[in-house]
């Protein structure tokens, strides 16, 4: 339908198998979010582009190591391995992913002090992407997320959809998690919570 959107969140290299900061099973979830794919009207991808030495990786803090928290200005950070560097292989769509529908790519985390795992706010939660604006100008008002991670980009992009208005899907079949000291029971909770569908 014309006021419906698939917003596929970062099937890229590094967060499939034998990439920087792999999710479990990531590859295994590129058929059926192809098939979600030929089924939209609208497609919307993001792709996470950090910076060399962007603060959200744990190389950039002396003495941390990856999963580890800091505090940043904007608030609690986890440090993660070096991923999705701009430019890198890591940093590609999965080359399996049917990139060609997509309407608009999405990139995320590129400012070099804020981490960003929403497509809608980096993580200072006051910087948009401009992706609700642009989704409200196509007249978009139901949203269907799919990718990687579920626990962190695809459900805090799924919270702020919600947030913005839009009626919010998560597809849990064509996502996959990270589960970090239980995150995944907890985002699941707070999607619930919100109002988001688990389908």
């Amino acid at each position: 339908m014309a006021d419906e959107a698939l917003i596929v969140v970062d099937v890229q290299n590094d967060f499939c198998p034998g990439g920087a900061l792999a999710v479990a099973g990531g590859n295994e979830i590129v058929p059926l979010v192809n098939e979600l794919i030929a089924h939209f009207h609208h497609v919307v991808l993001t792709q996470d582009w950090h910076t060399p030495g962007h603060s959200s990786f744990a190389s950039s803090h002396p003495g941390k190591k990856p999963f580890e928290t800091v505090e940043m200005p904007y608030g609690p950070q986890t440090l993660w391995p070096d991923h999705c560097v701009q430019g890198s292989s890591g940093a590609g769509f999965h080359p399996g992913l049917d990139t060609a529908k997509a309407e608009m790519i999405v990139r995320k985390g590129f400012h070099p002090d804020i981490d960003s795992y929403s497509a809608f706010f980096e993580n200072d939660r006051a910087t948009p992407t401009g992706l609700a604006g642009y989704l409200r100008e196509r007249g978009i008002r139901n949203v269907t997320l799919a990718g990687l991670a579920t626990d962190f980009c695809v459900a805090y992009s799924a919270l702020d959809a919600a947030a913005h208005g839009f009626v919010t899907t998560v597809r849990l079949d064509a996502s996959r998690g990270i589960d970090l000291d239980g995150s995944m029971d907890a985002m699941m909770i707070r999607m619930k919570a919100a109002g988001v569908r688990l389908a």
